[in-house]
This record gives structure tokens, C-alpha cells and sequence, in this order.
């Protein structure tokens, strides 16, 4: 289903002379339309979601106002990306996981040998130490061990462990039991 957008016809001969320009720019309007007037053909097009502003005092067509005029809309300039440059990031990036599985390795073998990377004695630590248990942990028993509640676990679990720390937890929830944590 296709909907129509009315426009007045000012705001039609404003929105298809930027159109035809280059970047798409609001910078013309008929004689007679000044001040207060072209802040209200601004407004209009706007809440049509018809233009945009790069953050300052320019307006240029948004790929809506090319569809409702009916044409086709610009596309970018192709980008053709050097060989070089593309080997350098993608060299960077490898490097950046590496340095990444490096380093949940450090910690996983200094928690392991009691050190964490963070305080001895944190809760984040103590955590640590309970995931890398056999058994593992539930979420209530690290709530008893740290105090905290159980949505701020979860939300270490998610924040400072997977994304901070690159650790990786497994759950499993055993018949008729609480769900089971641990470090892999």
C-alpha cells in the first residue's frame, strides 16, 4: 500500500529545485517567500520527514522527498578501496582478536592461580573463582556470596564478563533445580 504526500505547491517547487541540485540542498524559494513563510515550508517538509539538516542551518531532500516527487534517488559515489589499506585493517582487526582471546586467556590463568586481574578480594573476583568451580554457580548462591541482587549478576554476567572481560559462560538447567553457571 502506497500513500500519497500532499504537498502545497510552494513546498512542491521548493523540494524539486533542491532535488535537481547536486547535494540535494535547500537553497531556493519563490519570490515572496521570506521569513516566517519559509520556516513554515521548512516545518512542512520536515514533519513530512521529507528533508533533513546536517545539524546546522542547512536542509537537504531525505531519500522520502525523492520518493515523493516521483524520482529516483542519488546514489553514493562508488568507493573503490585501496588493496593496502584493506589488508592493514583487516591485519589490525585479526591482531585486535588475537590480543583479545590473549587476554580472557591471562585472566582465566591467573584466576585459576588465585591472582584475578582485578582486587583479590572484589566480589568480582569472588564471582570469578565460583564460575570456575566444577560445579559451578547459581545466581542465588553468588547473591549470598556478594550481596548483590540478582539482576545486577545478571548484569555483571552480561557487561563486565562477556564484554569487558571476553569470558565465556555456559548455563545448563538441571530438572526440577536452579540454572547453573560456569566459565568455559
Amino acid at each position: 500500500m502506497t500513500t500519497t504526500i500532499k504537498l502545497t505547491d510552494t513546498q512542491h517547487q521548493v523540494l524539486a529545485h533542491a532535488a535537481d541540485q547536486p547535494d540535494g540542498r535547500l537553497n531556493w524559494f519563490p519570490e515572496g517567500v521570506k521569513g516566517g513563510a519559509r520556516q513554515k515550508v521548512i516545518a512542512g517538509l520536515f514533519n513530512k520527514a521529507l528533508i533533513t539538516s546536517n545539524g546546522g542551518q542547512d536542509w537537504f531532500v531525505a531519500a522520502e522527498g525523492y520518493d515523493a516527487l516521483g524520482r529516483a534517488r542519488p546514489t553514493p559515489a562508488a568507493i573503490h578501496p585501496d588493496p593496502e589499506v584493506e589488508a592493514a585493517v583487516s591485519a589490525a582487526e585479526a591482531n585486535w582478536a588475537q590480543e583479545k582471546q590473549d587476554a580472557a586467556k591471562r585472566l582465566l590463568k591467573v584466576s585459576v592461580e588465585g591472582k584475578p586481574r582485578t582486587r583479590e578480594n572484589s566480589k568480582q573476583a569472588t564471582v570469578i573463582q565460583m564460575l570456575q568451580r566444577p560445579e559451578g554457580a547459581t545466581i542465588s548462591q553468588i547473591c549470598a556470596a556478594t550481596g548483590w541482587q540478582a539482576h545486577t549478576v545478571r548484569g555483571t554476567f552480561a557487561s563486565a564478563f562477556k564484554k569487558k572481560l571476553g569470558l565465556n559462560l555456559a548455563s545448563e538447567k538441571p530438572e526440577g533445580g536452579e540454572r547453573i553457571y560456569r566459565i568455559v
